[in-house]
């Protein structure tokens, strides 16, 4: 969803009469596949806001626009409901905005759909001596049960994966690493797993 133009928030429309009239719209930009991007922050109520998406979407829909993506954050919940009844449907949420998506083009809907999966990684340690690292876990299913397994964890959001074995070695047993390569993949529910050789250093 990368932008790039701006659109106005004032558009110009001809009516009967050779007369042009200005027609307000939402401020949006417009991204690089045929869409546009609301970025709401302004506090508005759900009476204003309505007949703006209507006239929005009408020019939009006119233009050849694909969707038509709204950022709310949480302190505008209040216009999750119009929005959806306007065809909106949630894409995605964080923890201070929910993001709602509107296919607006007569042609086959191509929008990407949001994550669902987490990585996680399990890392595979051995020193010079070719001694393999394992762990009991102190919480989780393994727990009190007496199995050795190898450290584990889940790769935080924006973090690279072979960073995230690194910091869950340390984490779960204060030994520094140095990351070798991806050993595996396994997916497991929704839930991909990485198997991961890290070297004590």
């Amino acid at each position: 969803m990368s932008t790039s133009t701006n659109t106005s928030a004032i558009e110009k429309k001809m009516v009967p009469g050779n007369e042009v009239q200005q027609v307000e719209l939402l401020a949006g930009v417009e991204d690089l596949y045929g869409g546009i991007i609301i970025d709401m922050e302004k506090t508005m109520d759900s009476e204003a806001f309505v007949p703006l998406l209507r006239a929005s979407l009408s020019q939009w829909k006119q233009r050849g626009k694909r969707a038509v993506w709204i950022k709310l954050p949480i302190e505008l919940a209040n216009l999750v409901e119009p929005a959806v009844k306007e065809g909106f449907k949630y894409h995605h949420a964080e923890p201070d905005y929910v993001m709602l998506v509107n296919w607006i083009s007569k042609s086959s809907n191509s929008l990407p759909k949001n994550a669902s999966h987490r990585v996680g990684i399990s890392a595979f340690v051995m020193n010079d001596k070719r001694q393999v690292l394992v762990v009991q876990e102190k919480s989780g299913k393994f727990k009190g049960t007496g199995v050795w397994k190898f450290p584990t964890g889940v790769v935080d959001e924006g973090e690279d994966i072979s960073m995230a074995a690194i910091r869950e070695v340390k984490e779960e047993t204060g030994i520094d690493t140095e990351f070798v390569e991806i050993l595996a993949f396994r997916y497991v529910l929704s839930y991909l797993l990485l198997m991961v050789p890290l070297i004590v250093y």
